[in-house]
This record gives structure tokens, C-alpha cells and sequence, in this order.
């Protein structure tokens, strides 16, 4: 009201010639003199009213304005405060991620689960599912876990189909689950899963592990038992279908993208080479998965698998 009240002190309202009006000669008395015409009292004061409401409604527009302004830019100085925080907690999960701290990391991003960023929920999702893979973990928690990690790798999809990502840790999570829904589960998802292993390479072509997780997809096929292929002919028009030496060419081409980048992809060198009778090149993969340092408690398990391969060629030698 106080802007209003120095508006209209720009404006004041005399009573001078200026508001009156003259008419045509004779139309104003018997006498035909010129007089001028004056608004009554009345009628000044009601237009007075109506200079003033517009005034007001003015004054009252420009505060709105101004009130929109400052509005807008407090909500951009906190849009851009949000993005700063997750950037600082994605660099965070990064670090943590890399130096192996598994509990830490997860105990991070649980802190921004309702976060609606697709490249934070990925990431919670892989934590999830790491969590899940410790041996401190039991069964009852393992199983949340997994299906925690689906829910997150599902969010992060729906919000950004274009994160080769989240495509990626969606089809790794739907393969989890699978463990606990059956046959007929585990073989209807293996579509889905190639699906978005495939569209994980289309969109990053460079991403070692997406081109690894492909390996494994045919590796997988390949090895199906003969009564899950059979189930899978009476389920399915096409049941899926691979080899070993599709496999290794997945594996192969991960490590051209990006060499010794994880302990599996050497560990599955070996034993699809083991798969193809080939035991000299077998030897040579398995020995470099056993001597990969160890960050994870994955890496830990694969040295002692890749070493266990080995002793099985001194011994049958």
C-alpha cells in the first residue's frame, strides 16, 4: 500500500479548467452565452475513485511482478544449489565406489533415494546389489536388496532411457531376481535382459562392462541345462540361443575397449577358453585373474576360483 500511496502522489488530482468542457454557443441558456460546463461534485468524485482503483490495480501489478521475479530467481538459485549437492554426492559415490567401500557407498546414496536423478538411482541400484553380494549378508537381506536394487535401476531408466547406465544395471538387476522367481522367470527375462544389454552398447559403444555383460548373457545361454532348453522350446516360439565362441568374442572385445578393467571378464576368458578345449590360452587368462589386485570382496572371490582352475591342471598334469 505504501508503493500505491506514492504512485498516486505522482499524480494529483486539482480541480482546474482543465477538467471542464465547453459546449456550442446557445446551448447553454436563454441568454446564448458561452459558459463553461463543469462535472458535478458527484460525478468528480466518482471518476477520482475510478483514476485511483487503476493506480492501485497498477501498483499492485508491478509488486506482483516484482514478487514473480524474485520467486523465480530464488527457485533457480535452489535448482541450481540441488544440482551442485547431487554432483558433489555423485563424486562422493564415485570415490567410495573405486576404494572399495562397499557399506559406505550404499549408506551414501540411501540417503537421496527419493532423489528423481536418474545418474544417482543407478548407482544406488549397483550399491544395492553389491551389498547384497557380501558374505556378512544373509539370505533374508540379500533378497531385499536385490529386489531394492531392481526398484532403483527401474527409476533410473524411467528417468533417462538415453543413460546407457541405467539400461545396463536394469538388466543386470532383472538377472538377480530371476534367482528367485523360477525357471519360467529366469528364461522370459533373458529377452528383456539382452534387450537392454544391447541398447547399453548401442548408446556407449566404449562401455567395457555393458559389452562384458553381453559375454556372460551368451556364456549363460550356452551353458543352459537340456531340461531348461526344453522348457524354453515349450514356453517360446524362438527360445534363446548362443555359443561359447559368441561369448568369447564379447569377452574379447571388452578387453580391447578397455584392458584388465575387471577380474570376471579375465576369470570368463579363461573358462570359456576351458569350455573350448583350448587349455594353453585357458592357463593364461585364469593366471592374470588370479594375480588382478583385489578391491572388492567379487575380486577376492574370483582370485580364489581362478586359482582353484589352475590347481586342477597341475593335477590332472
Amino acid at each position: 500500500m505504501a508503493l500505491a500511496v506514492r504512485f498516486w502522489g505522482l499524480f494529483p488530482v486539482r480541480r482546474s479548467a482543465a477538467w471542464g468542457l465547453r459546449l456550442p454557443a446557445g446551448a447553454a441558456g436563454s441568454r446564448g452565452q458561452r459558459v463553461p460546463w463543469r462535472l458535478g461534485a458527484s460525478e468528480a468524485m466518482g471518476n477520482s475513485g475510478t483514476f485511483k482503483r487503476s493506480l492501485l490495480f497498477s501498483a499492485l501489478s508491478y509488486l506482483g511482478f516484482e514478487t514473480y521475479q524474485v520467486i523465480s530467481q530464488a527457485v533457480l538459485v535452489h535448482a541450481a544449489a540441488k544440482v551442485f549437492e547431487i554432483e558433489e554426492v555423485l563424486e562422493q559415490a564415485d570415490y567410495l565406489y573405486e576404494s572399495g567401500e562397499t557399506e559406505k557407498l550404499y549408506q551414501l546414496l540411501t540417503q537421496y533415494k527419493e532423489s528423481e536423478d536418474a545418474e544417482l538411482l543407478w548407482r544406488l541400484a549397483r550399491a544395492s546389489r553389491d551389498v547384497a553380494q557380501l558374505s556378512g549378508t544373509s539370505e533374508e537381506e540379500k533378497k531385499f536388496l536385490v529386489y531394492e536394487a531392481l526398484e532403483y535401476a527401474k527409476r533410473a531408466l524411467e528417468k533417462n532411457e538415453s543413460s546407457c547406465a541405467a539400461h545396463k544395471w536394469y538388466a543386470i538387476c532383472i538377472g538377480d531376481v530371476g534367482d528367485y522367481e523360477g525357471i519360467k522367470a529366469k528364461i522370459a527375462n533373458a529377452y528383456i535382459i539382452k534387450e537392454h544389454f544391447e541398447k547399453a552398447i548401442e548408446l556407449n559403444p566404449k562401455d567395457a562392462t555393458s559389452i562384458h555383460l553381453m559375454g556372460i548373457w551368451c556364456y549363460t545361454v550356452a551353458e543352459m541345462p537340456w531340461y531348461q532348453r526344453r522348457i524354453a522350446k515349450v514356453l517360446f516360439a524362438t527360445p534363446p540361443g548362443s555359443t561359447y565362441e559368441e561369448a568369447l568374442g564379447y569377452f574379447h572385445r571388452a578387453e580391447q575397449v578397455d584392458p584388465n578393467f575387471y577380474s570376471k571378464n579375465l576369470l570368463l576368458l579363461g573358462k570359456t577358453y576351458l569350455k573350448l578345449h583350448n587349455k594353453k590360452l585357458a592357463a593364461f587368462w585364469l593366471t592374470k585373474a588370479k594375480d588382478y589386485p583385489a578391491h572388492t570382496e567379487e575380486d577376492k572371490q574370483i582370485q580364489t576360483e581362478a586359482a582353484q582352475l589352475l590347481r586342477g591342471f597341475s593335477d590332472k598334469n
